[in-house]
């Protein structure tokens, strides 16, 4: 039987339908229309077309956007000054560099010089940290808090059940293990280089793979029934010279074997994007309330 698709298109049209309800409610309420500054540094064609989406997605459910588009040889202390402008302006909810950067920037100090409360990447090490300790009020990384709604669209309740995830990187595989531990799955993180990792994956319930490696994970890597993620987008020559995007898991044959599975393109990209306009409201939302509260000390003290 083949596995069931989950459609990261159609879930992230309820993501954008949640968040443009949220975003009503909360100008109704007297708050200030939630607003996201993108910047975008040099001319990378795939950064434009990403950068352009979600300038458009974030109109689409009521919130303003503002575009910043410098060029390849911006200095590093010309983009931190402007991080730290858009830090202070009170009308800017959330702020979002598109990564990758050019070699003269390094990325670390850019994601710190964001302040938490406006980083809808969720990349400054305080929300990192937050995340990690599972805090309240900390902005978690887009993709995993998308691939968590995919997982949950499979399964009613996931305590307990075993998780591998393939990939350690700062921006998907360790908040993405975080948050499984944090829902009380049995986690364990794997990357290219493990040993037995087929084996590993055979032992999955959950299986979650971002390795950037076209075609790593093998049907026959997959335990019967799991439900499997596939987080890599890879842009590959077919024989006629067309091209076609795959993911990092083996899709004919995965399906084959698996539970349910996304698929490449159409299952977390679309979530991707829907999840930084909820964290972008999520901001908007924490700002409002810490307004609130300000106006509440001035009226008591009066």
């Amino acid at each position: 039987m083949s596995a069931r698709i989950i459609d990261g298109r159609a879930l992230a049209a309820e993501v954008r339908n949640e968040v443009a309800k949220g975003v009503a409610a909360l100008v109704a309420g007297g708050a200030a229309v939630p607003e996201l500054a993108v910047v975008l540094i040099g001319d990378d064609p795939a950064s434009h077309v990403y950068v352009s989406n979600k300038v458009r997605q974030t109109e689409a459910v009521g919130m303003r956007s503002r575009r910043f588009v410098l060029a390849a040889d911006t200095p590093e202390r010309l983009l931190l000054d402007l991080i730290e402008q858009l830090n202070r302006d009170p009308a800017v909810s959330g702020i979002l560099v598109q990564f990758p950067l050019p070699p003269q920037i390094d990325a670390a100090r850019v994601v710190t010089a964001i302040r938490p409360d406006k980083d809808v990447d969720g990349f400054n090490p305080l929300n990192v940290g937050r995340t990690a300790a599972g805090m309240e009020g900390a902005l978690v990384p887009c993709t995993p808090l998308g691939i968590l709604r995919l997982i949950k669209s499979v399964h009613d309740n996931i305590a307990g059940l075993g998780a591998l995830v393939v990939g350690a990187s700062n921006v998907v595989g360790r908040p993405m293990a975080r948050l499984l531990l944090q829902e009380m799955c049995t986690v364990s993180i794997a990357h290219v280089r493990t040993t037995d990792l087929e084996r590993r994956c055979r032992e999955a319930d959950i299986l979650v793979v971002a390795t950037g490696v076209p075609g790593l994970i093998r049907g026959h890597f997959i335990k019967p029934g799991a439900t499997v993620i596939d987080v890599g987008i890879t842009r590959i020559k077919s024989g006629s010279g067309t091209q076609r995007l795959v993911g990092d898991v083996a899709f004919d044959e995965a399906i084959e074997v698996a539970g349910a599975i996304t698929p490449v393109p159409g299952g977390v990209g679309p979530m991707t994007i829907a999840c930084l306009l909820a964290n972008t409201l999520g901001a908007a939302r924490m700002e409002a309330a810490r307004s609130k509260a300000k106006e509440a000390d001035v009226t008591s003290a009066a």
